[in-house]
Parts: C-alpha cells; structure tokens; sequence
C-alpha cells in the first residue's frame, strides 16, 4: 500500500518508565490487529533485538529499530517509509520511559524524540501497581511536560482489580482529559522469560520451550479490555508525515564488482539472532545472496564469500557450540584461509580461544587470539568510533555510531593485537579499543547500525567479491 503525505496510520506506544509492560502490551496488540486482518508494521525505539522478534513473530513482518542518536530525522523518515511498504498500520514500541534519552536537558535517544520526528500520536502504558488517584498526577506530568507530545490515550497495566481500574480511569479522565482506552490485568501467566540481556529471544522460546506459545496466547487474552477500535481510530488521526528522498534505501549503481553475485553465509540459529532487518535489505540492494547457516545444527558452513556472525546467547549454548567440532574447524580454515568474516559481540565471543560461562570453560573456533569470560561486567551504552586501519567493512578514517550491551569480557589477549576501531565514545574491547582484526576477520562488541554507517553493506559486499574473484583465479592458475 502506498501512503501519502496524510495516510500513514501510526501510533507509539510509550511507557512511565522502564518494565511497565511496554513489551507485553505491544506484541499482544499487534497480534489482535494482525488476526482482524490488518497489516501491521512494527517498530521498536532503540537498538533492541529482542523485544523485536516477538513483533515479528506475531505479525509476520520484520520489525525496524529507530534511534535519534544514531540516525538522523531524514533516516528516521526514510526507514519508516520503506519499512511500511504493504503495510496498513505502523505500530511503534518505545523504550524506556517516554522521555529516558541520552542527555539530561535533551530527548536525543528517546522516545520522545521520535514521536516528534514521526509527528506521531502516543499511547501512555501506566504502571498502575498500588496507585489510583495518583495515576492522573503521572499522566498530567507527562502531557505536560513536553506540549509537542500528542498523548492521546492511555492505556493502565498491572490493575489489580475492577475496583481499582475505575478509580484510576475516573481520575486521569477527570484530571486529564485523556481517555483511558483500556485497563490490562496484573498477571503472572503474562510474565516473559527474562534473562541477562533482557527477554528470552522469541526464536529461541518458540524452539526451547514447550509453554512459550500459550504465553503468547495468553498476553493476547489480557488486552482483550482495551479498545481496539479506539487504537485504529487514534492511528488513523495521525498528523501529516513528510516524504524524503531515499538516500540509504538504494540499488547500488556500481554494485559490488565482481561478475557474480556476492554470497554471504549468516549465522542464524538459537545462539546467534542479533541481526538488523535494514542490514539485510542493503544487502540485497548491493547485490548480494544471504545464505543462513546454524553454527548448531550444521556441520560446515555453506558455499559462500564472506560470513557475518552476528551477537546473541553463545553462552546459553556454549556446550552445544562446543560439540559440533566440525562447525569450528570449519570457520576456522576458512578464516586462515582469509575469507572475510564480520562478528559482533556474540560472534566475537564464538571467535575466540575459548568461552567461560558459569564455572566451566567451553572450546570456541580459535580464530581471535583471546579467551571470552562471561565476568558479569555490564558494559551498556552508545559508541562513537572511528576506524585506525583498513578493514572488511571500510577504509582508514571512517567515522561510525554503534552500541554495546555485554557482561562479558575478553581476556589472555594476545600482546599486540591490531585493532581496528579506536572509540570516542563507549568501552570496546580494551581501553577503548575494538574491533579486533585477523587476516580478514573483524570482530568487535560494538554492534552497527546499518543506518548510524549505510556504507557498511556495500562495504563488506565488496571484501566478499574480491575474495570470491581471487579464489576464482586460483582455481583458473595452472
């Protein structure tokens, strides 16, 4: 479907604060919507992974990441535009409280800042646990406090009973003018599987745990009490949304030039599923085949130039890592060999010597010259970086934004090991140093946005051809 300038139907669903159901309220509503027929695009404000692919499960659409830090208003509007392609609805996620951002003074990272970016309409979830009267007095304060917000409904979570819904819908009404569109039960049944990083990813719970589907089901049977139609009708009031001229979302006129298409292997299975969706869509805009392969369940990787592994839970499975022998030696023979691979955080960790995990200390694929201990150091936050030597994703010089969110770190680090990233902004690997480069391997902490470095695709694409035509050479020599 294509929208004009006033019919892009789109709402943002914000929250009082951090765990106030944010989640839980925005899988359960687009599910409803997805079953009574509507086509649901959805979104999640910041850089998580996770909260993403319950989106996608229940919509069957591939949910996108909007960061004001990262991307720009032009690349905010951009992405929403080719995102809602075929959609009839876009529903976004926020992050955090409404207003949690970067800055104390600024609402850059919030939010806040992409309902202003989206001219979008906002729905406030209340953590309503123990208040009542005290609810309108939240919500007063929050449609206040920034007049540009448009909060034109709210919707109260945790109600412990009838009792208590009536009295808090009655005061934020009173108070407030803002209608309260719905009232979701305190639950436990509606609780998601929670782990260091957060939820327990959607893949991974659909595969690993026979209860996960009925968890779904029953987040979908607890907002049952809000007004849907009250939802669609706020979406639909959304204000005017401006068109930009797709800069990022191109087909590469130059492509990746080598004579045949560029094939990348991704390592897509339980352990590794931290991927952005935009990525993959630059890739194929350069030309270029994603193959999936699970470092698993399979025993060597697939015919491919390059291999991008992206982060996840390697050490959930460190085990079972360990036990397909035949997987590792595979990566690494073909890392020895210089096909280019590209590993983030969780691929970083699967690269080196070996992965310690609760105690016990599992074989990793040996390529990076560390050892990855999971030491419960939380490192969480924005990076800003700045690229010291050539690598697989880009030239000397290049200027990226990323993120960072581990408990791990690296240890028994080679004596000089070349890094390719030095950090203005954030942690890395080691005094603010990141991304680790063997031969033709990079592998970092830092995960990219595609948008906060759009070359990156293209970039990579073009290491994996040169790669392909100097095996295609090799093969053709006497």
């Amino acid at each position: 479907m294509e929208h004009t300038n006033s019919s892009v139907p789109r709402l943002l669903l914000a929250a009082d604060r951090s765990s106030a159901g944010k989640t839980t309220i925005a899988t359960g509503l687009m599910s409803v919507l997805s079953k009574e027929g509507h086509t649901v695009q959805p979104f999640k404000v910041g850089l998580d992974y996770i909260d993403t692919s319950y989106h996608s499960e229940v919509t069957g659409r591939f949910s996108r990441n909007l960061d004001g830090y990262l991307m720009d208003r032009h690349a905010i509007i951009e992405t929403f535009y080719h995102a809602m392609r075929g959609a009839d609805i876009g529903i976004i996620e926020g992050v955090r409280g409404l207003y949690e951002g970067l800055e104390s003074l600024s609402d850059v990272g919030s939010t806040a800042q992409i309902a202003k970016m989206l001219n979008c309409p906002v729905i406030l979830i209340i953590d309503a646990r123990s208040i009542t009267r005290s609810t309108a007095a939240l919500v007063k304060g929050y449609s206040s406090f920034d007049r540009r917000i448009d909060i034109r409904g709210v919707i109260l979570n945790k109600i412990g009973s009838l009792t208590h819904a009536a009295k808090a819908k009655k005061a934020i009404e009173h108070y407030t003018g803002i209608e309260v569109i719905g009232q979701v039960p305190r639950k436990d049944s509606m609780r998601l599987t929670m782990r260091h990083l957060g939820l327990v990813p959607a893949s991974e719970g659909l595969k690993r745990d026979g209860n996960f589907r009925k968890q779904l089901d029953n987040i979908e049977d607890a907002i049952q009490s809000i007004d849907v139609d009250k939802v669609l009708q706020i979406a639909k009031g959304a204000g005017k949304l401006p068109r930009v001229k797709p800069k990022v979302f191109v087909s590469s006129k130059e492509g990746v030039g080598n004579k045949k298409r560029v094939r990348i292997g991704v390592a897509c299975d339980e352990a590794f599923n931290f991927y952005y969706r935009d990525l993959f869509d630059l890739f194929s805009l350069n030309g270029t085949k994603i193959i999936p392969f699970s470092p698993l369940h399979d025993e060597e990787i697939p015919d491919v130039d390059g291999l991008y592994i992206g982060g996840g839970y390697p050490e959930i499975f460190a085990d079972e890592l360990e036990r397909n022998s035949s997987m590792r030696d595979s990566i690494a023979s073909h890392a020895q060999a210089d096909l280019p691979v590209f590993a983030e955080c969780g691929g970083l960790m699967y690269l080196t010597e070996s992965l310690t995990y609760g105690g016990r200390s599992s074989k990793m694929v040996g390529v990076i010259p560390a050892n990855a201990d999971m030491a419960n150091k939380r490192v969480i936050g924005y990076v800003a970086g700045t690229t010291v030597c050539n690598n697989v994703i880009g030239l000397k010089g290049t200027k990226f934004r990323g993120h960072e969110f581990h408990y791990s770190e690296l240890t028994d680090l080679d004596n000089k090991p070349q890094f390719a990233f030095q950090l203005q902004k954030g942690t890395g690997i080691s005094d603010g140093r990141d991304g680790i480069q063997v031969g033709q391997t990079l592998a970092s902490f830092t995960h990219v946005h595609p948008l906060s470095y759009p070359n990156l695709a293209a970039n990579f694409a073009r290491s994996c051809a040169k790669f392909s035509d100097r095996t295609a050479h090799s093969k053709r020599s006497p």
